[in-house]
């Protein structure tokens, strides 16, 4: 028996495909594949809390048959692609069917009883003056690096073709992953004022505070000490600031040797590092000039503590227990002055217990000291009746290394689960890192749990994800709107200069492979803050619109999705597959819902939005219906402007609407006691109607007949009654069921109701209609008006259908028959029971 613990390490087993090419496998996790192909005949058990953030972490588990002979997937890059394009609601199917076919038990941390409480900072005047500075400083570094690779040959000064792509792209690497360092401790550290408000606030009030963060400045205290003379050291006056980053990369990484500019065999011109007579490499005076000139300027500038580096200071040593792989730390003495604290290899041990005794209120930790260790409220611990205060403040860049630090505090035997408190500001920029953040969250609950809501527990909102599709197909729309000059936050110009990204060639033209979304997204936060909300509001404002239209569309992808029902009633149950192994089935079921619309009465209305700003009680005299209208957000329309959009709040649902339309319509403003009566009434209307539908729904084992179910829509529905009844599985629209049917070898055994065509006809491109030789029901639009048309009727076939209630009509030489719409659920059963005769 193979047993890998922590098994979520071999995730990079297979190489994956990124912008810069095929990325190669991790040894580690080739090992852990080689280990097991090695021993075909041993079982293989993975432990891990947190198994896998995207698809591609599986590769490891090459026991869990998820492609290969016998599955719906040929091989792995199939499987991939269908997890693709399936969505996060594909990867919820795999963790249920593989459980399903006892080949998975995902273990994942429970988050039950916890609590969320998102601390946001709000720069300050004085903060945003300090980090457009930076955003300044960096510009000029920025162009500083740009001069300096035409100095030094790297870029030719006349063309700006490339002369080295190998150094240049080692230069910019360097360039932009210091600047991505910088930026995450800048916020960090703008974060403190509030945070350590909130841990005071905290403290008083009983309770003890756990701080999760990345960063520690270990490496930079390193080289700081390395640098310092005997006497320096005897006397130390060390600042560990995030501008350190920028200075370090101006010292070691700033492009300063000379290239020599040389002709290959077909003319074109290379360049290539320069020597000297000893062979010595020749350093170019006018960058190295560049370069001392920047760090000069950047030196005068005002610090910014490290963000651990500040909490010790502010609440000192005898309050924070450090747990943390640092093995010294800068400390201030009772004399004011800093001292060099050496840290043993038990200190992390005596400062855990120090913390579960209660000796310390503070305890904060980083990876190195969270692995394997436990701050919860353990009632075996002197601390039981504190509750703890888990401040995120760093979630860093691994998903699964987030949520195991964030189990840290919440754990089995605990007297009371614990507050989580994600720390964040509202500069805009900060979504870069969020975005990753929440991005894999979503994938690891989906992988590993079945449903993504329990990966990141709803702490970051969906919006934060700035890679879906969406939010890629928006960035494109807002590069071809900035170049046409329709966008009011920047110019072009402007931006490629502040930005360093080329987005047009020399004609002018709009590239064909513009920057895709880190990119763009790395540089934004290089940006003033004012610059940045305006980008970030144009952008979200495309974002948003395309979600809204995939809302409308019923093709937004958001999971797992719950239909409540009054009462389930199973019309018919047939079964489209046997598992050989496991005796687990893929069932169709043919299912009459009982519906009851979700109402919101008055009390909860006046909860939501009484108190709000610009909220307005509507009435519309034709339909003789209320609604609440509230401010929602903009959109931005493909000419880039900006559109105002209000939300109409009805006691069954709500739609977003256009301001300017507002006018156009019959809404109009009433007095708040007759709106309350009117909506009163409707709600209690509303709730006593009860809806049926007929649905089919396949459920049970699906992963191994993915490929044969409809793929125009992958969405996967959970129904419930709320009395035991718990339904899993896809809607097979109306109009595939034919085709499902035959796939499965069911023909005609499912009859679909005069109400399902109809719907189906509506919403896709036709239905056939059986038993008519393949007679099509859709819609048809004549004379600006919507009809009901069957089409590729036989001649033969006419006079029936007349007969049964469909009317004919000659249109450009060609009889058409359509279902007249006030009757249509009439003329089409009508129409189905001739069929079966």
């Amino acid at each position: 028996m193979i047993l890998l613990d922590e098994s979520h390490a071999l995730g990079n087993a297979a190489g994956t495909e990124t912008e810069f090419g095929v990325a190669k496998g991790s040894e580690q996790g080739l090992a852990g594949v080689r280990l097991q192909n090695a021993l075909p005949r041993a079982r293989v058990i993975y432990v891990s809390a947190t198994g896998a953030t995207k698809p591609e972490n599986l590769s490891y588990t090459a026991r869990l048959g998820l492609w290969g002979p016998g599955t719906a997937f040929q091989d792995r890059d199939a499987f991939l692609a269908a997890m693709e394009e399936g969505g996060i609601a594909a990867m919820e199917i795999v963790a249920r069917d593989t459980k399903a076919m006892g080949l998975y038990t995902a273990r994942a941390l429970s988050f039950a009883g916890v609590e969320y409480d998102p601390l946001e900072h709000k720069l300050t005047p004085d903060q945003i003056a300090i980090y457009d500075a930076y955003a300044d400083a960096w510009a000029v570094i920025h162009a500083g690096v740009a001069a300096a690779l035409e100095a030094a040959n790297i870029v030719d000064p006349a063309s700006g073709r490339t002369l080295n792509a190998m150094a240049k792209g080692s230069a910019l690497s360097r360039f932009e992953s210091s600047k991505q360092r910088f930026w995450s401790a800048l916020l960090i550290s703008m974060k403190m004022p509030t945070f350590f408000q909130a841990i005071e606030t905290e403290i008083a009030a009983g309770n003890v505070a756990v701080v999760q963060l990345v960063s520690t400045s270990e490496a930079i205290l390193d080289r700081r000490l390395a640098e310092l003379s005997p006497e320096e050291r005897a006397h130390l006056d060390l600042e560990l600031s995030p501008r350190a980053t920028m200075i370090d990369y101006l010292k070691s990484a700033f492009p300063t040797q000379q290239m020599r500019v040389f002709a290959t065999s077909d003319g074109s011109l290379r360049s290539e590092p320069m020597r000297d007579e000893d062979g010595n490499m020749v350093q170019c005076a006018e960058a190295i000039a560049r370069r001392d000139a920047l760090i000069e300027e950047l030196c005068a500038m005002p610090p910014v503590p490290a963000a651990l580096d500040a909490l010790i200071a502010h609440f000192g040593t005898a309050k924070v227990a450090e747990v943390t792989g640092r093995s010294r730390r800068i400390v201030i003495g009772n004399d004011g002055c800093q001292k060099l604290e050496h840290r043993g290899a038990r200190a992390n041990l005596a400062e855990t217990q120090a913390f579960m005794d209660g000796q310390k209120p503070i305890l904060v930790f980083s990876d190195a000291g969270g692995t394997g260790r436990s701050y919860h409220a353990d009632l075996g611990c002197r601390t039981a009746d504190k509750r703890r205060i888990h401040f995120l403040l760093e979630p860093g860049w691994r998903a699964d290394v987030a949520i195991q630090g964030l189990g840290r505090t919440h754990r089995t035997n605990q007297s009371a689960p614990p507050v989580f408190r994600p720390v964040t500001t509202d500069c805009k920029g900060e979504r870069r890192f969020i975005s990753t953040i929440a991005r894999r969250l979503d994938s690891l609950g989906a992988l590993t749990r079945g449903q993504r809501q329990t990966g990141g527990q709803n702490m970051f909102d969906p919006a934060d994800n700035l890679e879906s599709d969406y939010a890629r197909e928006a960035l494109t729309q807002w590069y071809h709107l900035l170049h046409g000059k329709k966008l009011a936050s920047v110019t072009l110009a402007d931006f490629q200069s502040m930005t360093g990204l080329k987005l047009i060639d020399d004609d002018g033209t709009l590239l064909d492979k513009l920057p895709p979304i880190q990119r763009w997204l790395n540089r934004i936060l290089a940006l003033r803050i004012a610059t940045q909300n305006a980008i970030f509001d144009e952008y979200m404002g495309l974002i948003q619109a395309r979600v809204d239209a995939a809302r409308e569309a019923g093709t937004l992808d958001v999971g797992v999705e719950t239909i409540r029902a009054e009462q389930v009633i199973v019309r018919s149950e047939q079964t489209l597959r046997t598992d050989p192994v496991t005796g687990a089935e893929t069932k169709l079921l043919r299912l009459e819902l009982h519906l009851r619309p979700r109402v919101m009465h008055w009390k909860r209305l006046m909860q939501i939005w009484e108190g709000t700003s610009e909220i307005a009680y509507l009435y519309d005299s034709r339909s003789k219906r209320v609604a609440l209208k509230v401010p929602s957000w903009s959109i931005t329309d493909e000419e880039g402007r900006i559109i105002s959009m209000c939300q109409l709040v009805r006691p069954t649902g709500a739609t977003r609407m256009q301001e300017i339309a507002m006018w156009a319509s019959l809404w109009k403003d009433i007095d708040r006691d007759q709106f309350q009566k009117l909506w009163e009434t409707e709600a209690s209307e509303a709730e006593a109607k009860v809806e049926i539908e007929i649905v089919n729904v396949a459920t049970g084992l699906l992963l191994p007949v993915w490929h044969r179910l409809p793929q125009d829509d992958v969405r996967v529905w959970r129904i419930d009654d709320g009395e035991g009844t718990s339904i899993l599985g896809r809607l097979i629209p109306a109009e595939a069921m034919a085709d499902l049917q035959s796939a499965f070898g069911l023909d005609g055994t499912v009859d679909l109701t005069a109400t399902e065509m109809i719907a189906a006809a509506q919403t896709g491109s036709g239905i056939a209609i059986p038993g008519l030789g393949g007679a099509m029901l859709a819609t048809a639009l004549v004379n600006g008006t919507r009809r009901l048309e069957i089409r590729n009727y036989r001649p033969e076939d006419r006079e029936r259908l007349k007969a049964r209630g469909v009317f004919s009509e000659v249109i450009q030489y060609r009889t058409r028959l359509f279902v007249p719409l006030d009757r249509s659920n009439e003329v089409v059963d009508a129409i189905v029971a001739m069929t079966r005769i």
